[in-house]
């Protein structure tokens, strides 16, 4: 692990390739901390000499100075640590610097290691998010991610598309795994677990290139689409969310969070109403179903249920449930929680249009915060034709002018 990187000179060229990505890292004391813990001296530097796009060794090499013969088992190393991710194709193997969220900050608990202090990484993870993060993460008015339908409580003269439905996903993207929850393996190592119960091992779904990374680097285990589904099924009979890419697209995971784990979800309940992409659907109360008994305002992931005055419940009351439309994720969630039959799921009056594919979506949020340049919108389309495709792109491809 990392022991030499604390002085600024150090720093300050990682932070600031990191800091290219839609989602950066705002620097503070805590930040640099979890970076030395990540990256020693040599694997901080080459990743601070990344391009953009994907990179062959030679192009490494040339970037880096670093003999072939030696960088390759770094790269190999940071590959295993999820710092990079190592696509082969062709006889070729290309590599791609992950950002730090959503990327290695997630990789770090998304399997068992005795290679690093995760008890401190943990706690720092958790601080830093809280105090320094927040803002850069959800701040964009395009967010990063995006709800997932419980599509069999959709009224069935409801038209629903296809990047809606986590099932219709899973068919169509050709290779899956699953792997540990990240949200709730960091609690582990805070002393904490999960109030639904919600397991920690074989719940989160990788899809596409993304999971062929996985399943090779030891991150999650590959999985037929049957399989997939099975864990779908699971995860709502604890009533959890779905959480994909804000893309259409070809997603790349699935997460089934919940509210007292998940940091997207408890983004939304700090205050970053619309942090996470919203479905075309909201719940609504049936006041003549509804008793006012509870069971709702926990099964909801992002606490956007509960008594119009906030009073306390008490079944058989009279009282009935409200829903806070501007909080709703429209998930469905809740629907299967209440046994009375007093929710549904609406259309919504309005929803944004969720980004084609990555290249759309962080181009929109790179020009929400004004860091949109020709340079960054080359590398990123170069970039994102990898991911989505698995085939890197060895040619010039024309420049976006803003």
């Amino acid at each position: 692990m990392g022991h030499h990187l604390g002085s600024k000179s150090s720093l300050v060229p990682l932070i600031d390739r990191l800091n290219k990505y839609p989602i950066g890292l705002v620097d503070s004391d805590k930040l640099r901390e979890i970076l030395t813990l990540l990256f020693d001296e040599r694997e901080a530097f080459i990743a601070s000499r990344f391009p953009l796009e994907e990179a062959t060794l030679p192009e490494l090499v040339r970037l880096t100075g670093i003999p072939a013969e030696e960088l390759l088992p770094l790269l190999d190393g940071m590959a295993n640590k999820g710092l990079v991710m190592d696509m082969p194709y062709g006889g070729e193997v290309y590599y791609l610097l992950l950002p730090g969220l959503i990327g290695f900050f997630e990789f770090t608990f998304m399997k068992n290691r005795s290679d690093l202090p995760l008890e401190r990484l943990a706690q720092l993870m958790r601080e830093y998010l809280e105090e320094s993060q927040a803002a850069e993460f959800f701040g964009s008015k395009t967010p990063l991610t995006r709800s997932l339908l419980y599509e069999e409580h959709i009224p069935v003269a409801s038209e629903v598309t296809s990047y809606d439905r986590a099932r219709e996903i899973i068919r169509e993207a050709g290779f899956g795994a699953v792997g540990m929850c990240y949200c709730r393996h960091k609690k582990e190592h805070l002393d904490e677990t999960c109030a639904k119960g919600a397991p920690v091992e074989g719940i989160c779904i990788s899809l596409g290139s993304a999971a062929r990374f996985m399943a090779r680097r030891g991150f999650a285990q590959e999985k037929s689409a049957d399989e997939l589904l099975a864990v779908l099924d699971a995860a709502r009979e604890l009533n959890l969310t779905h959480i994909t890419d804000n893309i259409r697209h070809k997603p790349s995971f699935i997460c089934n969070c919940c509210s007292c784990c998940c940091e997207l979800l408890a983004g939304v309940q700090m205050g970053y109403h619309n942090g996470i992409g919203k479905t075309g659907f909201r719940a609504a109360i049936d006041r003549e179903r509804c008793n006012g008994c509870g069971v709702c305002f926990s099964a909801c992931n992002v606490k956007a249920i509960g008594l119009p005055d906030g009073a306390p419940f008490a079944e058989n009351s009279g009282r009935y449930a409200a829903v806070a439309e501007n909080l709703c994720l429209g998930c469905g969630a809740c629907v299967s929680a209440c046994k009375r039959g007093a929710l549904a799921m609406v259309p919504a009056v309005v929803r944004p249009l969720t980004p084609l594919k990555r290249k759309d979506l962080y181009i929109r949020i790179l020009r929400e915060k004004r860091r949109l340049t020709p340079f960054v919108v080359s590398g990123i389309r170069k970039n994102l034709r990898t991911l989505l495709r698995g085939k890197p792109v060895n040619k010039t491809i024309p420049i976006i002018k803003e």
